[in-house]
């Protein structure tokens, strides 16, 4: 039993409020998992908590929208993909993720202790100034001409700092939705693997094209606001075995939203893909089930347990996206014993596609997602 001994108070070490970042981490926490039901919980606590909530608007990180709902702000966004980020590198995993750059030399990052010869085509602004005037001293020295101005720069005394290659890359993260996706927090997880990828993009590669796609019954982009905000489908049938099929153009007033559709998630992603120019293309599946959904024409069937129209309509998909060189990658988040299916589901997409899979828990899909996110970008393009 714990012991506390109570003393008077001596006001050496006054009580600090918790900070409004600390606060707003813990608040962002809640909402990895649960979504936007957190910030609708907030009218809730206003009475009760108000100094608490006041806090954090006065800091900047959450505000009321025009129907006087909370939100979060742009700036709450930025430090939830920042601590996503810093979680993603830190020192526990440095050493096996590292920078991973290319070996490839062209249009890039500015190495500045390397300078070769200028050539033909070499961009202005990486001129290294002060190598050139050397080599422009040095050669009208040898020629009999003056050390001192007027110098003139010839073609053959130009140095140019060398860049390192980094490829362009369109990617499509396809984070599954569905319901079980609630289970042992997977997709807080999820969600924060691809806050910091977002992150990554921006801060490292400027020119690529990122956008994550929520799949569940069907499939839907996501900013990243509706990716804070998201949460899990919740199961909304218990039937031990369902067989629907649902007219989207003329559907029901309701349709579950539960099932994995990884079908309908391909199948958006190999259309955004086809619209970007870069040469290299990815998509990158984040999963905790088999397909349990398919569509057919304009029909969304909805079949559980898992049955094999539906693998062979998300496998011949899968074909498609690998067919116009789309690199495909899954990472099937493995929590409990009866995920053996679910393995092998993951091992025929890779199969079918050529592209890798993994099986992991969602505590160490960091490393996997982001080695994909790479790997994906490693053919070499013309600038």
């Amino acid at each position: 039993m714990a012991q506390f001994e109570y003393t008077k108070f001596d006001g050496q070490d006054p009580f600090a409020p918790q900070s409004a970042d600390k606060l707003f981490d813990q608040l962002s926490e809640y909402l990895m998992h649960y979504g936007e039901e957190v910030l609708e919980d907030l009218q809730n606590l206003e009475e009760e908590n108000q100094d608490v909530l006041d806090m954090l608007i006065k800091q900047g990180y959450i505000e009321k929208d025009e129907k006087g709902q909370y939100r979060v702000t742009p700036k709450a966004m930025k430090r939830m993909e920042t601590k996503s980020l810093e979680m993603l590198f830190d020192v526990r995993r440095q050493d096996s993720l590292g920078r991973h750059e290319t070996t490839f030399r062209g249009v890039g990052q500015t190495i500045h202790e390397e300078t070769r010869q200028y050539e033909f085509g070499d961009q202005v602004s990486n001129l290294n100034m002060q190598e050139t005037l050397r080599n422009a001293l040095a050669r009208q020295a040898q020629e009999g001409g003056p050390r001192t101005i007027p110098i003139n720069i010839h073609e053959d005394d130009l140095m140019v700092y060398d860049t390192q290659y980094q490829t362009r890359c369109a990617t499509v993260i396809l984070l599954d939705m569905s319901g079980s996706m609630s289970r042992y927090g997977k997709y807080g997880q999820a969600k924060k693997v691809a806050l910091a990828i977002g992150a990554l993009v921006r801060g490292k590669y400027q020119g690529d094209f990122l956008q994550t796609v929520g799949f569940y019954s069907y499939a839907s982009p996501l900013t990243e606001r509706e990716l804070i905000n998201s949460a899990p489908k919740p199961v909304s049938i218990y039937d031990p075995r369902v067989s629907l099929t649902i007219n989207l153009d003329a559907p029901p007033r309701f349709v579950p939203q539960h099932f994995t559709n990884i079908h309908a998630g391909l199948q958006f992603a190999r259309r955004i893909l086809n619209r970007q120019m870069a040469q290299n293309k990815q998509i990158i599946i984040i999963t905790d089930g088999e397909p349990t959904a398919h569509l057919e024409g304009r029909n969304l069937r909805l079949l559980y347990p898992p049955a094999d129209i539906t693998l062979k309509h998300t496998l011949a998909e899968a074909k498609k996206c690998a067919d116009e060189n789309i690199h495909v990658s899954s990472c099937a988040l493995i929590e409990d014993y009866f995920y053996h299916d679910l393995a092998n589901f993951v091992e025929k997409l890779a199969m079918v596609t050529g592209g890798i899979s993994a099986t992991c828990n969602a505590q160490d899909m960091w490393q996997m997602v982001v080695e994909s996110f790479i790997a994906g970008r490693r053919k070499r393009t013309r600038m």
